[in-house]
């Protein structure tokens, strides 16, 4: 998987003034994690996975952040939203289709 070029902004505090930015590894991860819990939320809510499976994958996602991403939890939610609200449904899971194995390889939570 290429190194994602992209950048996820949000504000770090109520004030607008203030934003992290997440670039290079940790967006790549915050990008992996939001493709995760998107996806177990996505095909449980169709019928497609239960809710066991969708728990893991949030774990997972949980883990990848909290191992890979820098900054207070505040501040990766915020990243993940921001992520959230960048990709539709289809995009990640097409997503999680490519890449899932990559992303446990690079971002690994054991």
């Amino acid at each position: 998987m290429r190194a994602f070029a992209f950048v996820v902004l949000f504000a770090a505090t109520q004030s607008a003034a203030a934003q992290r930015v997440y670039e290079g590894e940790e967006a790549s991860a915050i990008r992996c994690a939001n493709m995760l819990a998107m996806t177990g939320v996505a095909l449980n809510g169709a019928g497609l996975m239960d809710d066991s499976e969708k728990d893991v994958l949030i774990g997972i996602s949980i883990l990848i952040l909290e191992r890979h991403v820098s900054g207070n939890w505040t501040e990766k939610k915020r990243a993940m939203e921001a992520m959230r609200d960048r990709r539709d449904v289809d995009e990640t899971l097409q997503d999680y289709q490519h890449h899932a194995p990559l992303c446990l390889a690079r971002f690994p939570i054991n």
